[in-house]
């Protein structure tokens, strides 16, 4: 199984357009910037899937060579979308693939039922949905089996007064050749006993790594992020899988190269991603 991580920031991206803090500002000095949260898989290296679909997401695919359409074709390996929320900035990304003939978007009834761009797309592009279900197994081309879990209730701002559950999952891809497992959850709200069920014998978890501390950015939790320095006693209780931290805020320190910080992470066994970076699982 192949993974390009695309994007590793939180939704408006690092630096962000109208911020100053002391993040955006040292990624805009230090050439440090981060696009927002996205991720390729592949099983065979042939098809590909996205997960998620950032509003960077027309530049991340321009930067990775084997989301290319083959020269003069309109054939992209890309044969669909799996959604883990329905917040803008895992899903906005979707209007930037108007062009396909049709687009395959995976993802829960609760987040299907409240996309609010939906009308817009369809109008370009015929959607195929494939309704998730958390403990249903789903078979993807290239020889992956997809199972998603419940990693959080959050709903989005714009939908808030919407029913459902299941508004966050994270997903499990296994290689049906091999048996590897691969997790990829950028939005967790507690590390629940499910959770630990979920990650069990993956060798590589793509963590939320929203905020580096509980108190970073006010009730973290309540905003359906662990924080770092929450998950990595569960980390270390967990110890086998590789632990890779995406999903960066403009806030969190853990964003920018720091020695001392990225020991305390590798004794545990994790470190945090690096958009554009490449993992064979």
């Amino acid at each position: 199984m192949k993974a390009r991580i695309l994007g590793t920031a939180a939704g408006g991206g690092l630096p962000q357009w109208n911020c100053g803090c002391r993040g955006c500002q040292t990624a805009r000095e230090s050439g440090g910037a981060r696009t927002q949260d996205c991720l390729a898989v592949s099983g065979d290296g042939s098809a590909w899937y996205l997960v998620n679909a950032s509003a960077d997401l027309q530049r991340q695919m321009a930067a990775a060579p084997e989301l290319a359409p083959a020269p003069y074709t309109r054939d992209s390996p890309v044969r669909g979308v799996l959604l883990t929320s329905a917040e803008l900035d895992h899903t906005i990304g979707l209007l930037s693939l108007r062009e396909a003939r049709s687009v395959r978007v995976f993802a829960t009834a609760s987040v299907q039922s409240t996309l609010p761009f939906l009308t817009a797309l369809s109008a370009y592009t015929r959607i195929d949905w494939c309704t998730v279900t958390p403990g249903q197994p789903v078979g993807l081309d290239g020889g992956l089996i997809v199972h998603a879990f419940a990693a959080g209730t959050k709903r989005p701002r714009y939908a808030q007064h919407a029913r459902g559950t299941d508004w966050t999952v994270a997903y499990r891809f296994t290689d049906e050749r091999t048996g590897s497992a691969l997790v990829y959850a950028p939005g967790l709200a507690q590390w629940s006993r499910a959770f630990s069920t979920g990650i069990a014998g993956a060798k590589v978890v793509i963590l939320d790594g929203t905020f580096a501390t509980a108190g970073e950015h006010g009730n973290t939790q309540a905003m359906g992020h662990l924080s770092i320095e929450e998950s990595l006693p569960h980390v270390r209780g967990h110890a086998g899988p590789v632990y890779v931290y995406t999903h960066l805020n403009n806030t969190n320190p853990l964003a920018f190269e720091d020695p001392a910080a990225t020991a305390r992470l590798a004794a545990a066994g994790a470190r945090i991603a690096t958009d554009g970076e490449s993992i064979e699982v």
